[in-house]
């Protein structure tokens, strides 16, 4: 199984034995829960995706819409995922949807997760024309850039599958 950090930190450490998390998420941990770090790192298969998955991610995330809204942890995870063919712990809602579309297994750890695959697009709030999708993940969420048009901020719509 694949853990994000939210399952490092809540899930009992029965269920993450033998679960594999990114080393970028030991600093996560760290910083969020220091007590917890020694004990996860007993059960964690501490681990990266090879280059080829996190292209193949990238891709996927990039067609979808999702990858603007992606953190470079949330963009390795998916990419081990698909290394490794394991489910996904996780509630994050984009990581759900990329496992969706790519027909990998994902588990909610509080929340009952999504209820339908989502498509995004990159628009203007005040012009809404719609713009290319960005190239990478951005280290702020919602952080969009500005519309080459009008110059006010781009937002992610979602547009149904």
């Amino acid at each position: 199984m694949i853990l994000d950090t939210g399952a490092l930190l809540a899930v009992p450490v029965s269920v993450i034995s033998e679960g594999f998390a990114l080393e970028g998420q030991r600093k996560e941990l760290e910083r969020l829960a220091p007590d917890r770090v020694e004990m996860v790192d007993v059960f964690v298969n501490w681990a990266d995706p090879s280059e080829k998955s996190l292209s193949a991610a990238t891709e996927i995330a990039r067609e979808s819409g999702d990858l603007a809204g992606l953190s470079s942890i949330d963009l390795g995870l998916f990419a081990l995922a698909i290394e490794l063919g394991f489910p996904l712990l996780t509630d994050d809602y984009r990581l759900q949807n990329l496992c969706g579309i790519s027909g990998l297994e994902w588990l909610g750890i509080d929340a009952d997760g999504i209820r339908g695959i989502w498509s995004w697009e990159v628009s203007c709030v005040a012009c809404d024309n719609s713009q290319e999708q960005p190239s990478g993940t951005f280290s702020k969420r919602g952080d969009m850039g500005v519309c080459p048009h009008c110059g006010s901020p781009l937002k992610l719509r979602r547009v149904r599958v």
